[in-house]
Parts: structure tokens; sequence; C-alpha cells
């Protein structure tokens, strides 16, 4: 009789959150056997490092084309592709609607998943907004949570002001200062968006991705690390009340088989998460419930120079290997400015680099509230390209939403006309759901185990010890900033969580 192989911690899904998760836990125990597993496989020579990053010149311009636009829904194509793929096997790595994979996601038709090792993590724009007010779930632990973020930032590598501001950027600013400094408290105040990026002096500025916070996804080196790629959690092996493993099923070829392991950590996303845990038998009522993304408007407007008193010459250029010249971010501060805004300005040049024209690129995010009735429901009987149970997405906008997206609309509009001429019927857009890719509540947190929420403050799974959530699932809150910092502050207490616990894990 074989011997089934054995992990301290299994973490499943290799993206941002599983990264976070794995250099904490490594940090803390240089022993401790940790095992990666992602059904998808790398984009290019190393798995996990961004495509800004990559040396290959056609990767990195294709990479470059998809998110020139700055809209992070570009990733999969202007025009979502309804039909579902032949098999999983035949799927290059990249990000591809929830609809090829055959999920039921008509309501929110733009929703993608990444199919490659990294996850998002590689594909992602690396904007790290800090979330405040109503979007904080610290639990009545404020000091907590604030060491929580500046861990999180601390493990992107956040940048305060890396792109910007150009002296252009500035004229941009004093717009929005001007507009929204009244009510606004210091650290609200329109400024440069924080990055997870390294500064550099000249050319491009690497993006932080799960092989730069954990290198051994990337370079290997850990003899206690495997990262298994290709390789599809397909079910948790769940006996006495306690979580021993899963089942595996290698992509390539279907091969099954089984990986016992003291913990397991699931950071898949928002949709496969919740879909790998009921898979398992392990369905709590709030499973799925509260699916969340806030409504994505996006404009853009040329500069009027002479407005400004701006000559054509005095235009930035990007530098090297970027694609706009002002990241700038317009935070959300409470009931009088409800939108999380992000502005990204480029210039158009001619065929010799001459400037032509300033485009203002304007992205408002609206929240939108919290709702059972918004939800995945996972089929009993019909699975999806990976075998999984189908996902059926249910998610439509309340009445305050709307009244919240009108407002947002007329907000766009009224700020894009500061900065020139502008046609609302042809500039101005409220995206599909899921153009965002910024999934929220499928697997929430909370303090009791009452329905309302799938885990604990940390992540465990309520009823079990050893089963730990990560990720923007367990976001319980109306998100209305970019959800990645957010996210990673799961990771951070998940992994907090499994390293002071009373047992050691290797005696589990």
């Amino acid at each position: 009789m074989t011997d089934t192989p054995y992990t301290d911690v299994l973490i499943v899904g290799s993206g941002i959150m599983g990264s976070v998760v794995a250099r904490l836990l490594r940090d803390s125990d240089p022993g401790l056997t940790v095992t990666m597993v992602d059904g998808g496989s790398a984009i290019g020579e190393a798995p996990g490092l961004h495509l800004h990053d990559v040396a290959d010149p056609a990767l990195w311009s294709r990479y470059n084309e998809q998110v020139d636009s700055g809209i992070q829904a570009m990733y999969t194509g202007a025009e979502v592709v309804h039909e579902v793929a032949d098999s999983l096997a035949d799927l290059t790595p990249g990000m591809f609607h929830a609809l090829t994979f055959g999920e039921d996601a008509e309501a929110m038709p733009a929703s993608a998943l990444a199919w490659n090792a990294g996850g998002m993590g590689v594909h992602w724009t690396a904007a790290t907004p800090w979330p405040a007010g109503d979007e904080v779930f610290d639990f009545g632990d404020p000091d907590r949570w604030a060491a929580d973020v500046d861990t999180a930032r601390r493990l992107l590598a956040v940048t305060p002001s890396p792109i910007g501001p150009t002296g252009v950027g500035r004229t941009v600013l004093d717009v929005l200062r001007r507009r929204y400094d009244d009510t606004a408290p210091g650290d609200r105040r329109p400024q440069p968006m924080p990055m997870a990026v390294t500064a550099t002096a000249s050319g491009p500025m690497p993006r932080t991705a799960p092989g730069t916070i954990f290198p051994p996804i990337a370079a290997g080196g850990d003899p206690a690390f495997a990262l298994m790629t290709g390789t599809l959690a397909t079910r948790l092996i769940v006996a006495e009340g306690r979580v021993r493993g899963a089942r595996l099923r290698t992509v390539a070829d279907g091969t099954e088989s089984e990986l016992h392991a003291g913990t397991v950590i699931v950071c898949a996303d928002a949709l496969r998460t919740p879909q790998l845990l009921f898979a398992s038998g392990i369905r709590p009522e709030a499973l799925g419930r509260y699916l969340n993304e806030h409504a994505f408007i996006t404009a853009q407007v040329l500069l009027d120079l002479d407005r400004f008193g701006i000559a054509l010459d005095e235009l930035p250029l990007p530098r090297t290997g970027e694609f706009s010249t002002d990241s700038l971010w317009l935070p959300r501060n409470g009931a009088a400015q409800p939108f999380h805004g992000q502005i990204m300005n480029r210039t158009y040049v001619d065929g010799n680099g001459r400037p032509l024209a300033h485009a203002v690129g304007l992205a408002l995010l609206v929240p939108v509230e919290s709702r059972p009735e918004n939800r995945l429901v996972f089929s009993e009987s019909h699975t999806d390209l990976a075998g999984l149970p189908r996902i059926g997405v249910e998610f439509d906008y309340s009445g305050t939403d709307r009244a919240l997206i009108d407002r947002a609309l007329a907000e766009t509009r009224s700020l894009a006309e500061e900065f020139g001429r502008f046609d609302a019927g042809t500039e101005l857009a409220l995206l599909p759901p899921g153009s965002s890719l910024h999934l929220t509540g499928t697997v929430r947190s909370g303090t009791a185990d009452d329905g309302s929420s799938v885990c604990d403050p940390d992540g465990r799974v309520w009823g079990f010890d050893n089963l730990f959530v990560a990720g923007t699932g367990v976001i319980p809150t109306a998100m209305a900033a970019n959800v990645t910092l957010t996210g990673a502050v799961t990771a951070v207490r998940t992994a907090r969580a499994v390293t002071t616990r009373t047992v050691p894990l290797a005696a589990r």
C-alpha cells in the first residue's frame, strides 16, 4: 500500500493571496512544509511573474496592448465571449470570461477567471488604495486592523506615488482638490495613486506579483515548498469534522491523486473558493451569498490645453515601459464623496514621438449594497469545464444602487467637463457587471456563525479548526476602492491564525 503524500499546509491558489500566506508562513517557520496547487500553468518561462516585467517581447507587447486602456476587464478582450471552451487542457494560460468555463454568468457577463499560475497577480494594474469608513472591517479592533494593513502594504511593496504627478498631473490634481478638498480629511484628499511597484529612476517600474512576494514561486530554492501547476483541486477530503487534504487532478491527462495536509487554506478567488467548498460538501448558509462588485463608470476627455495654458511641447511623455504619465486617486470620503476615483492620464504622440494631445482617463467605482440576494448558486447536477459544480450568478442592482450610479454618472460628466470638451454619448460608459474583476463577499467573514458569514475574522471556516479561506471573497463590506490590498489583509490574518495555533502544525 502506497503512503499518501503529506504536507503541513496546503494552499489552493497561487495568486497574490496565496503568496502572502506562503511568505508569512515561511517567515514564521523555515522548516514548515508548504504545498501550493494551481490548475493553471505559467505564462512565460517562470510562474508568478508580472506580465509587465516579462523578458519575452511578444508576451510583453500582448500584455501592454490589453492594459493600454487602464480598464482591467480588457485583459479578456473588449467583447464578452459567450462560447464555452472545448476542454480545460486546451486553454492557453491567461484570463477568460467565466462564461468560457461554462458558468451561467450572464447576470455578470464581464466576470473573468485567471487560468494561469500566479492568478490575477500577474495581470493586475497594481493599484493599492487603502479602505476607509464603511469599507473597513476591523471587528472592533482598529489597532490590529491598522497593523494588518501596514503588513499588507509591506508585502505588496506599496509605493505612495510612483507614477506622477507630472506638471500636467499637478494641474489635474489642482482641479480635483478644488472640487473635493473642503470635505476631505488629509489622508482622503485627491493624491497620487499608491501602487505595488518598485520605483526606479528610469525605464519600466517592476510590479509586485506572487513570484516577488514569495520568490520560491518563481525561482524555487526552498526545499520545504512545492508549487504544483496544472493541478486542479477538485474536492477537499473531510473526515470526522476535519479537512484531511484534497483530491487533485492533473489537467493535462486527468490523473487523480490525493494529498493529505495538516491545514488547508483556500485562496482560489471569489468564484472558485466557494465552488470548491460546495463541491466538498462544505455548505454554510452564507456560501456564495453577498456577492458584491462596485459598479464601474469610465470616461475619457482630452485636456483643453488653451484653457489651462499648457503648450504642446510641455506635455509629459510616459517613461519607457509605462502606458500612463500620471496615476491619480480620488479617495472615497463618506456620503460627501462616496465614489472611488482612479484617474490615469496619457499623452498621445505622432509617428515621430511628438505630443499631439493629452487625455484624462476617469474611472469612478460605485459601492453596491451587500445583499444575500446577489449570490452564486452551485448546481447539484451540472458541471463546468473543470468538472466542478456549475456556477450560476444571480446579481442585480438595488434601487439604492441605481440612484447612486446615476449620481456617479452625473458626477463623472461634470468632472470631465472641467478638463475639456466632453461628449457623454461617446466618451462615458457604465460597464457591464464583472468589469472591474473586483468580486467580493462570497465567503465573507463575520464574528458569529449565524448564517451571514462563512468564516471567522481570521478566515477559519465555521465548524472546522484547520480549514481557512483568504482573499477578496472574504471581504464582508461594500467596497468602492480597488480590493487587492484589502484582500491581502485577510491573507495576513489567516497566516497569523495558522502560525499561532496552540498545537504545532506538524503534530496534526
